[in-house]
């Protein structure tokens, strides 16, 4: 049934499900613990109700009709209600993460602001990864990773739909501990380049 449900998404163009053959990893491997980064450490210091720091069993969002369709329309909604601006032209320095309530920001605030409002729908914050990469031209980016019970998928404002984290041509850096939203572990520098060619 859940596989007629998704195919009936994907064909109402309403985002992208990898297909993955059961063999294939379809959740981003883990490291070793690492530091977090400036912006998120500069963030928490504002934002503490944001950044609690407790250990909690990791989670997975299943994936039904309903809970695509949230996520899919929560990704859609900030992308498009967000103007993408850097930092340095916003705020007047390099590096600031903050939620978009002017309707402006950088890759890092669309991720907050995507997280926040999924936690309000009730998705679980250990399930909603921010995560840094390299993008398609080589430079840091931020994603919002998605654990799902069909894998990990990846929102993010320069693409549009929402994809399979093998399915981004990105290199996976960092990200958030899914037991603990102020750990981060290193992902590796994992280069997903190769799988998106061949997709």
């Amino acid at each position: 049934m859940k596989k007629i449900v998704i195919s009936v998404l994907l064909a109402a163009g309403l985002g992208s499900i990898a297909q993955a053959p059961a063999f294939a990893q379809t959740n981003v491997a883990l490291g070793a613990p690492t530091s977090p980064p400036i912006g998120w450490v500069q963030f928490c210091q504002e934002h503490t109700q944001e950044c609690v720091n407790r250990t909690m069993a990791p989670a997975t969002i299943n994936l039904t009709e309903a809970s695509w369709r949230k996520i899919v329309k929560i990704n859609a909604d900030v992308n498009q209600e967000v103007q993408a601006v850097t930092d340095q032209e916003h705020w007047g320095m390099p590096e600031l993460w903050s939620f978009p309530t002017d309707g402006k920001g950088d890759c890092e605030d669309y991720v907050l602001e995507k997280r926040r409002r999924l936690v309000e729908a009730g998705f679980p914050i250990n399930a909603l990864l921010i995560t840094v990469v390299r993008d398609l031209k080589g430079d840091g980016h931020a994603v919002l990773t998605v654990k799902t019970d069909r894998g990990d998928f990846v929102l993010d404002n320069q693409v549009g739909r929402i994809v399979a984290w093998k399915e981004t041509g990105y290199r996976f850096i960092k990200r958030q501990s899914d037991e603990n939203p102020m750990r981060w572990v290193s992902l590796g520098g994992i280069d997903t380049r190769t799988v998106a060619a061949q997709r």
